[in-house]
C-alpha cells in the first residue's frame, strides 16, 4: 500500500514541477508573442460596414446590384494587380520543380542500371546523379529515415535536391543523361522550334495542390470527403491577345507582353480563374516553407482571391457614395487629365496615355493606398456570379462560393472598357476556365487578430 501511494506521489509531482500557476487556469502559454505582419507589397484593409452595390442610376438595368449594408473583416490586399514579373516567379519556380523531378528521375534510372545495387562498387557521382533525390540515410533525422522507409518509396514523393543549380547552358551539360532530359523531354521538339530556337514545353508546367472543400464539409463525412486535388497548368496563354480580337494585328503583344523584361511591372494577363487560384495556393506554400525554417514561427493564412464584397469596399477607399475610386462623378480630373486606363472619347484608346495596360502602378492610388482599382485590367474575385446574390446573400461577409457555377465575377473593368465598367458597383462576370488580354487578379489574405495589436 505504502509503494502504491508513494508512486502516486510522485506522480502528481511530475505533474506539478515547473509549474508557477497556483492551481489558477492560465491558458497555454506560446515562446514568443504573435503580431500580424503586413505581407509585402500589401496594405491592410480596415474592414467595416458599407453600402454595397448602385447607388445612382444603373444604365444597364440588369437589377442584379440593389444597394444594401454590408461589413466585411480586415483584410490585406495587394497595391497593385500581379505583375508579369511576380506571376513569372510562380512560373520559375513551377519549371525547376519539373526540370529537377525529371532529372532526379534520370538520375534513379542510371543508379538503378550502372550503379552501385548492380555493380557492387561505389555509389555513381557527378553528372546528373548531382541531381538525385535526397533519400539521405546516413544524416535524416528519424522523421526523415520514417518517410523513406515508408512513403517515398510506394508514393513517389522524395524530395527534392534544391542545393544544386540547374544547368541551363547547352555548352556546359555535364552529361550525355543530362541532355537526354533536356533535349527530349524539357525542351519542345526541334520540328517544332522557330529558327531553331529551343523553348520549354509549357505543357509540362503543371502545379498540383489540395485543398479543403468547405461546402463538402457541410453535408458531413470524413476528411477524404472534403478533400480535393488540382493539377493546374500555370503558363499563362499568351494567344489571348490575337484570339480576343479578329482582324487585329497585336502579333508583338503576343509575343513579348509576358515574355520581354521591358513588361516586368505590367500586370499579368492571359490568367485563367483556376490558374489564379494556383498562385493563391503557392504564394501561401511559398511563404510558410521559408517560415517553418524558423525557430517558433507562426504558419500565415491563406492567400486568396478577394470576394465580391471586399473587392469593392476595397476599391471605394473609404468613401461610401463614390461612384469610381477616386469618388467622382467624372473620369477626368479638374485639370482636364484622364484618371484611369479605359475605352474613353467613343475608342480613343491613347488618349488616356496607353494603347493597351500600363505599369500596375499607374494613376493615383485610392485612398486606401490601391492603385488601378479602376480600368487598367479586370480582376478575378473568389465569387461566383449569381443574379439574385444581393437580394438573398449574406450581409456579413457575403459570398457566392460555387465551384460548380463556373461564371466567375470580375471587377473594375480594363483598358478597352468604357466608363461604366469603371465604376466601384458595376458587376461583370467571365468562365473560369477563360483567359483574356484584359483580365488579371490581386490577392488579399485575411487579417488575423486586433488591428494594431503587437
Amino acid at each position: 500500500m505504502k509503494k502504491v501511494a508513494l508512486f502516486a506521489l510522485i506522480i502528481t509531482l511530475m505533474y506539478s514541477c515547473g509549474s508557477n500557476d497556483r492551481g489558477e487556469l492560465t491558458g497555454v502559454k506560446y515562446k514568443r508573442k504573435w503580431f500580424s505582419e503586413k505581407p509585402l507589397g500589401m496594405t491592410l484593409i480596415p474592414g467595416g460596414s458599407f453600402t454595397m452595390g448602385k447607388q445612382d442610376e444603373d444604365v444597364v438595368g440588369n437589377l442584379s446590384t440593389p444597394t444594401r449594408t454590408v461589413t466585411v473583416r480586415p483584410y490585406y490586399m495587394d497595391e497593385t494587380e500581379i505583375t508579369n514579373s511576380i506571376y513569372k516567379q510562380f512560373v520559375h519556380w513551377v519549371r525547376d520543380s519539373v526540370v529537377r523531378t525529371h532529372l532526379a528521375i534520370r538520375a534513379d534510372e542510371v543508379a538503378l542500371l550502372g550503379g552501385a545495387n548492380a555493380s557492387g562498387g561505389a555509389p555513381l557521382t557527378g553528372g546528373i546523379m548531382n541531381f538525385s533525390f535526397k533519400n539521405d540515410t546516413v544524416n535524416a533525422t528519424p522523421y526523415q529515415q520514417y518517410m523513406i522507409d515508408n512513403y517515398y518509396d510506394f508514393d513517389s514523393i522524395k524530395p527534392l535536391n534544391w542545393d544544386v543549380d540547374i544547368i541551363w547552358d547547352r555548352n556546359d551539360y555535364p552529361d550525355v543523361d543530362y541532355v537526354e532530359v533536356m533535349v527530349d523531354t524539357i525542351y519542345i521538339k526541334r520540328e517544332d522550334a522557330v529558327n531553331g530556337r529551343t523553348t520549354i514545353n509549357t505543357k509540362l508546367l503543371n502545379y498540383r495542390y489540395s485543398w479543403i472543400d468547405a461546402d463538402a464539409i457541410k453535408k458531413g463525412g470524413s476528411r477524404k470527403d472534403f478533400l480535393r486535388t488540382e493539377n493546374v497548368n500555370v503558363y499563362p496563354d499568351t494567344t489571348v491577345w490575337i484570339k480576343d480580337f479578329n482582324y487585329s494585328y497585336n502579333d508583338p503583344m503576343h509575343q513579348d507582353y509576358f515574355y520581354h523584361k521591358a513588361y516586368g511591372d505590367y500586370p499579368v494577363v492571359g490568367v485563367s480563374w483556376s490558374q489564379a487560384e494556383a498562385f493563391c495556393n503557392w504564394r501561401t506554400k511559398y511563404k510558410n516553407d521559408y517560415l517553418r525554417g524558423k525557430k517558433n514561427a507562426a504558419q500565415v493564412s491563406n492567400f486568396r482571391l478577394p470576394t465580391e464584397a471586399e473587392w469593392e469596399y476595397a476599391a471605394r477607399g473609404g468613401l461610401d457614395f463614390g461612384k469610381y475610386p477616386w469618388g467622382g462623378p467624372s473620369v477626368v480630373s479638374d485639370r482636364g487629365c484622364f484618371l484611369a486606363n479605359f475605352k474613353p472619347v467613343r475608342g480613343d484608346y491613347a488618349v488616356d496615355g496607353a494603347l493597351y495596360t500600363v505599369e500596375a502602378k499607374s494613376f493615383n492610388a485610392n485612398d486606401y493606398g490601391l492603385y488601378n482599382m479602376a480600368g487598367n485590367v479586370s480582376e478575378w474575385t473568389n465569387t461566383a456570379y449569381n443574379v439574385a446574390s444581393y437580394y438573398k446573400g449574406s450581409t456579413m461577409n457575403p459570398n457566392v462560393e460555387d465551384r460548380a457555377n463556373k461564371r466567375k465575377i470580375i471587377r473594375g473593368g480594363s483598358w478597352k472598357d468604357v466608363a461604366y465598367f469603371l465604376e466601384v458597383s458595376s458587376r461583370d462576370y467571365e468562365y473560369a476556365d477563360t483567359a483574356r488580354s484584359y483580365i488579371g487578379f490581386r490577392t488579399v489574405q485575411s487579417h488575423l487578430g486586433k488591428i494594431g495589436s503587437k
